[in-house]
């Protein structure tokens, strides 16, 4: 537990000494937010689906989490380049602790993005919540994506050497991922193709869980989002825990 407890402080020192990623990573999603809010709002409206905001801020709070979690994993490609990684795995302490370590702290991190965005939502949209009470588990679940989408991008990470091949591969996986997942139209009424298509994407549950507890809207049911999001992450982090053993130093 040690070991666990200092990765996880680790990484959260390392993403508060780092103010430029903090910033950089929040503008592609209020860019988004405002944009696609305001500019999409009065059609999405017209069309009798409701207020836009409320249905987009959701869908945003899980592209900041999912951005910020996978791409987290590319520290790991950069303490092996800066020897940190071989200091690391050499201790007498277990890879699987230190590997859950640094996926929580980069679960913990995306969590903090994700809650950036709701606040910034609330300041300068329309957006607000359903239930004040369901912020809290909003919070959680925002946690267990998080890990779901760190322990991905730390599996990856942990078979290459090469950031640029990282970012590469990231970018592949991420952007389908995101705009397959509704963050931005709505899951129903697509084509049967698109619609099995957005059912094995893990962050359309996240999403409608988000969508769920705050927005009062939602495709599927919330226990099916969470058994989904816990089965995938329970998946990814044994897959991660066993490529990241094996990392070669």
């Amino acid at each position: 537990m040690k070991t666990i407890y200092i990765m996880w402080l680790r990484e959260l020192k390392r993403y508060w000494r780092s103010k430029s990623r903090m910033v950089g990573s929040l503008g592609q999603p209020i860019l988004f937010l405002l944009a696609l809010g305001y500019g999409l709002g009065s059609t999405f409206q017209k069309a009798g689906e409701g207020n836009y905001m409320n249905f987009l801020a959701p869908g945003i709070i899980g592209m900041s989490i999912i951005f910020t979690s996978i791409f987290s994993g590319i520290q790991v490609i950069w303490d092996r380049q800066f020897g940190f990684l071989k200091e690391t795995m050499v201790a007498p302490v277990s890879r699987f602790n230190i590997m859950i370590g640094r996926t929580l702290g980069g679960a913990t991190i995306a969590a903090i993005q994700g809650m950036v965005v709701f606040i910034l939502a609330l300041i300068f949209t329309s957006f607000r919540p359903y239930n004040w009470f369901l912020v809290l588990p909003a919070v959680l679940v925002m946690l267990l994506v998080g890990t779901m989408f760190t322990a991905l991008g730390t599996a990856i990470a942990s078979q290459l050497e090469d950031m640029q091949g990282f970012q590469l591969i990231i970018n592949f996986l991420v952007m389908p991922l995101f705009f397959l997942s509704g963050a931005l139209f709505p899951l129903s009424g697509l084509p049967s193709v698109l619609i099995i298509i957005t059912k094995f994407d893990p962050l359309s549950y996240g999403i409608d869980a988000f969508r769920i507890l705050l927005s009062h809207s939602g495709v599927y049911s919330l226990t099916l989002d969470i058994s989904v999001l816990a089965i995938i992450t329970l998946v990814f982090l044994s897959v991660g825990s066993y490529l990241f053993s094996r990392v070669q130093i």
